[in-house]
């Protein structure tokens, strides 16, 4: 089989609205969680969340396709519209067939806005007040499906839901499409768009949300002793993925190579991850296997880090368990600590910090980590950037549900 390389990146996140934009906040430290701006949360026990502002889905899109859209599926063209542009394949062109380009685009909460404001619409002012691109706009495959139309691609298109594995998971799912001939180039990552009035109302009684509502930047405080939970967010994050023969053929320096990755299921709880992290670990050492790489050849974790007590210390368990000494000399870090936890889109962002990583030689800290969590203990780049030779890095993905999905990004 060939290697499968990243030849493209596109973002819209809490930090930035692009890839560039979003990479060099997180090197710096710069939050983007704030009170929330969207709508007013001031009768809700949780007030705060990771937006994106300033996005204009009217640079990229037709007035039509932004009536019909849902706003997970508008920053997922964005984000996608920039992965294709820096990997050059622009189905309109000649480099690549529009029947051999493929999209994977996954998502977790979808249209959660959209449906709280078409249900009030209904309760207020009946039936005929419900908007009729209602349906077509939330369904999870719609974010994929919008990147198809708006940039012309017409080989395999699907998207899945894994909770907060679903960013990576479509990295997985497009190596899987590449390597079967299929597609000669796919689009991947992740994108959702669910804060919301009841989403945030629903994560509060829950209990897994930071209540650091008077200090938005310091909340989400991954591995740190004194964190109260996550933050819920908002973005979507795009690769372009294609064969190495292909990039090749068409003259193009790749960013990395995606190793390889497994997925487990925990089988235990439907949100509580379980205990001994024993599926965790088994999905770090399955990719380890996949793709040829020892524990030791490992510079970098981008973790899922989502700064929940129980997340946090289950994921410290599991990268010691499977990496034994070498756990000492991997670093660490969560961009979570920055934008927030953003939930379909999480594991694509953390993919593109390595993707990233490899190629410029740092790595982005965890902010707000003052007092590291003796139970989490390992080697994390803590407040500030770390200047770092990264030839290979995974990426941690544990969703809701149980499912695990881990992959290795490699110096192509």
């Amino acid at each position: 089989m060939t290697d499968v390389v990243v030849t493209g990146v596109g973002a819209v996140t809490p930090v930035g609205l692009s890839a560039q934009d979003t990479w060099q906040a997180l090197l710096a430290g710069k939050s983007g969680i704030d009170v929330v701006q969207s709508f007013d949360a001031s009768d809700l026990p949780v007030r705060i969340a990771g937006e994106v502002s300033g996005f204009d889905p009217g640079q990229i899109m037709t007035h039509k396709a932004i009536r019909r859209s849902a706003r997970f599926a508008q920053l997922a063209v964005a984000a996608a519209r920039e992965a294709v542009d820096d990997a050059d394949v622009h189905p309109d062109g000649d480099a690549v067939d529009p029947s051999r380009i493929g999209a994977v685009v996954n998502t977790a909460v979808a249209g959660v806005p959209e449906t709280q404001d078409n249900v009030q619409r209904l309760l207020s002012g009946g039936p005929r007040r419900v908007s009729p691109f209602y349906v077509s706009s939330v369904i999870p495959n719609m974010a994929a499906c919008e990147v198809a139309i708006a940039l012309g691609l017409r080989g395999p298109v699907t998207a899945g839901a894994l909770a907060c594995a679903s960013g990576n998971a479509a990295l997985l799912d497009a190596q899987r499409l590449l390597l079967s001939g299929e597609a000669d180039v796919v689009v991947a990552g992740g994108s959702d768009a669910g804060i919301a009035p009841v989403m945030l109302a629903g994560l509060s009684n829950m209990g897994p949300l930071s209540r650091r509502n008077d200090e938005p930047t310091l909340a989400s405080r991954p591995f740190d002793r004194d964190r109260d939970g996550f933050v819920f967010g908002e973005g979507a994050v795009c690769l372009v993925l294609e064969r190495a023969d292909h990039a090749r053929a068409r003259g193009v320096t790749p960013y990395a190579r995606l190793a390889g990755g497994a997925l487990t299921s925990d089988a235990f709880h439907v949100t509580a991850p379980e205990p001994t992290g024993a599926e965790a670990t088994a999905a770090l050492r399955l990719t380890l296997e996949r793709s040829e790489l020892a524990p030791a050849d490992i510079d970098y974790i981008s973790a899922h880090g989502t700064a929940t007590k129980a997340n946090d210390r289950t994921e410290a368990r599991a990268i010691h368990n499977a990496f034994g000494s070498a756990a000492d000399e991997v670093a660490v870090s969560s961009p979570k600590s920055m934008v927030g936890h953003l939930i379909g889109a999480a594991g694509a962002l953390s993919a593109l910090t390595c993707v990233l990583a490899i190629r410029d030689g740092i790595v982005p800290p965890t902010v707000n980590l003052d007092n590291p969590d003796p139970e989490c203990d390992l080697d994390h780049v803590a407040l500030r950037a770390r200047q770092l030779r990264v030839d290979a890095a995974l990426v941690n993905a544990f969703g809701f549900g149980g499912q695990n999905c881990v992959v290795a990004l490699c110096r192509p």
